[in-house]
């Protein structure tokens, strides 16, 4: 059973501006670009929109790269959606309510990344650069959320790792 790695909106956007620029590291998108095409890696409608209202050289990049099938619509994860909710409601006495609030937001996708990887969480597998922070009040960690909600979670360098991807 082959994995599917779900990626999220840093897993883009500190890759064009930090490490990977589009105009630098072109073999690192080019593997985005074969990996989306085989469906190893995908994304979510929400991911799509905080990339897209940006309207920068990664949006068009995206545009103009990424096949029509690479973000998935999460308006059918309404059951994982609601495990997600009530972890995070359980979780008031720790997060700040502008924490939770932000985590919920239904324009953000943080929250909607992990239900959309709950659904199949045998197979698939969230990918973020976000890092663990278990005491952090001011913002939901996605790692912290994984761990919660036995989601599986890894860095892009883990993910290339267990794909064997190489450059």
């Amino acid at each position: 059973m082959n994995n599917i790695y779900i990626v999220d909106t840093n897993f883009f956007i500190q890759a064009h501006k930090a490490y990977y620029p589009l105009d630098v590291v072109p073999s690192f998108w080019n593997k985005i670009k074969f990996l989306a095409k085989e469906e190893k890696i995908v994304s979510i409608d929400k991911v799509q929109n905080e990339i897209y209202k940006n309207n920068d050289d990664l949006t068009k990049w995206c545009k103009d790269n990424l096949p029509q099938y690479f973000f998935k619509s999460t308006s059918n994860i309404f059951q994982s959606y609601q495990k997600v909710i009530f972890w995070a409601e359980s979780r008031k006495n720790h997060y700040t309510s502008a924490a939770l609030a932000e985590f919920l937001d239904a324009d953000e996708a943080d929250a909607f990344l992990i239900a959309y990887t709950l659904t199949n969480n045998s197979k698939r597998i969230v990918v973020t650069q976000e890092i663990s922070e278990p005491n952090a009040k001011r913002k939901v960690k996605i790692p912290d959320a994984c761990l919660a909600l036995n989601v599986r979670f890894v860095n892009v360098m883990d993910m290339f790792r267990q794909l064997k991807e190489t450059f």
